[in-house]
């Protein structure tokens, strides 16, 4: 059987943790600045984790992870 193949869009936008769930970065962080408050971004600037619905979604896209 060939290997699976790992979407390379989602290997650069998720990354799995130890228990097997998934981290991913914050959106609304990228332009527009000025008009949020510096609360807001300092709230945007780590990472959060993914949602359990979109999980086996993810496991398909990234097999070896």
């Amino acid at each position: 059987m060939p290997k699976m193949k790992t979407k390379k869009a989602a290997a650069k936008r998720f990354r799995p943790t130890k228990t097997g769930h998934f981290t991913r970065g914050q959106a609304f962080s990228r332009h527009l600045k000025s008009s949020k408050t510096a609360k807001r971004r300092r709230s945007l600037r780590g990472a959060t984790m993914a949602s359990e619905a979109d999980e086996p979604a993810i496991k398909h896209m990234l097999p070896y992870s």
